[in-house]
């Protein structure tokens, strides 16, 4: 079995793409803002439409559903990008965390604390709870092609489904407690790879 990754072959954005990606950028921060001001449950799908300036018919163009504004991650095609420049002699959990750290490290503020909102968003609002299974699968299919590229694998082997519901289940973690930032998800990942010696090491602060 073959997972198709996105962002795959060469992509140069033309003026549509450009102008498609500012109105899907503008209906999301809308959306968010109005989600912190009003909630998420009380926001319908027609005054994130009215504050982007689009019609309904857009919004649903670009975004099924309002939980799909929300699950949509669009860090995935950086992510990918930021493995596949990772040297091969790099083991894979390492590799892994190099790449996240450095799509993080390199993140806009802005952008930083946006996927911090999305993240709290999708776990804590409590409309979004019965997404968390989905958005947990996604993760691990995603991440299995990733490694399974990586590795000359399929993405339906035994330890590279294992190695990657271990990511996702420490993302998914983090995400319900602490902040998803590279200091996390380094600390997380660098404890998977010592084989997760619990107790054997004094706890630290979380950040």
């Amino acid at each position: 079995m073959s997972v198709e990754l996105p962002g795959d072959g060469p992509a140069v954005p033309g003026l549509r793409e450009r102008k498609k990606e500012r109105t899907r950028r503008t209906i999301r921060v809308e959306a968010f803002r109005l989600f912190r001001e009003q909630g998420y449950g009380e926001t319908t799908i027609e005054q994130i439409a009215a504050a982007a300036e689009v019609s309904p018919s857009t919004f649903f163009r670009y975004f099924p559903t309002k939980d799909q504004l929300v699950l949509a991650d669009d860090l995935d095609p950086l992510m990918i990008e930021a493995l596949r420049a990772q040297p091969l002699d790099v083991a894979p959990l390492t590799a892994f965390r190099n790449a996240a750290a450095g799509v993080f490290a390199n993140l806009p503020e802005a952008e930083v604390a946006f996927e911090q909102e999305r993240q709290a968003l999708l776990y804590h609002v409590p409309e979004l709870r019965s997404a968390i299974g989905a958005e947990f699968e996604r993760s691990i299919e995603l991440m299995a092609g990733m490694l399974a590229e990586r590795m000359g694998r399929d993405p339906m082997d035994f330890e590279v489904r294992v190695a990657t519901g271990a990511i996702a289940g420490a993302a998914l973690a983090i995400g319900t407690t602490s902040p998803l930032n590279a200091e996390n998800l380094t600390r997380a990942l660098d404890f998977l790879e010592a084989g997760l010696p619990l107790g054997k090491t004094e706890p630290t602060e979380r950040p």
